[in-house]
């Protein structure tokens, strides 16, 4: 009885280390890739900010974001992020003026403000989209969230692409990547575990 449970508990450990695997080899995967094709808006996800200024994880999203709209690849940006404990401005508005000093047209952007997790901005950036009759969406965020915003954003409907930051302070500190994909790993478990059914808000 005894070994039949250890046996069971290898297999479970073998399995368990195996997805965890898998998944890493997708994170990774997903962020070497860079899809900039024109789309009906560019989404920038939101991070950190402070009294307004964008922190310098969100700075560097938002600048490759900016440098593909000036580029012509969408016609729309849409900022995300809401506020965090204690904040006395959101993301999204932090976002916006800073893409607008830095040539975006203010009427070419839209907000989604109310989000605190990704899920719940990615859902709102789809109805955001959907309300504005635009059908597909390039998506920039730090290149290991790229995977998780990729499949959240299809799953709410959205006909995604994704071109992750290069210039990430994450990417240039092996610890932080290291790190940010062990979250990665945790996140998409519950998103596949409890977030497609709206029981679970996600960071």
């Amino acid at each position: 009885m005894s070994r039949g449970l250890l046996r069971a508990a290898g297999l479970l450990a073998t399995g368990a280390c195996l997805l965890a695997g898998w998944t890493i080899w997708r994170i990774w995967d997903e962020a070497a890739r860079d899809d900039p094709r024109s789309a009906g808006a560019i989404v920038v996800l939101g991070a950190a900010q402070y009294d307004g200024r964008p922190s310098p994880v969100f700075a560097a999203r938002l600048d490759h974001a900016i440098d593909l709209y000036l580029a012509g690849r969408a016609p729309v940006l849409v900022v995300t992020g809401g506020k965090q404990p204690g904040d006395r401005t959101t993301e999204a508005a932090t976002a916006r003026a800073y893409a607008v000093e830095r040539g975006v047209p203010a009427s070419a952007i839209l907000l989604e403000d109310e989000g605190r997790t990704t899920v719940e901005s990615l859902r709102s950036v789809a109805r955001i989209l959907a309300e504005a009759g635009i059908p597909d969406a390039l998506f920039v965020s730090d290149p290991t969230h790229m995977l998780r915003v990729l499949l959240v954003a299809r799953d709410e409907g959205v006909v995604a692409y994704g071109s992750p930051t290069r210039t990430s302070p994450v990417e240039a500190e092996p610890f932080r990547r290291v790190d940010a994909t062990v979250h990665e790993v945790g996140a998409l478990a519950q998103y596949l575990l409890l977030g497609r059914t709206g029981l679970l808000g996600l960071p």
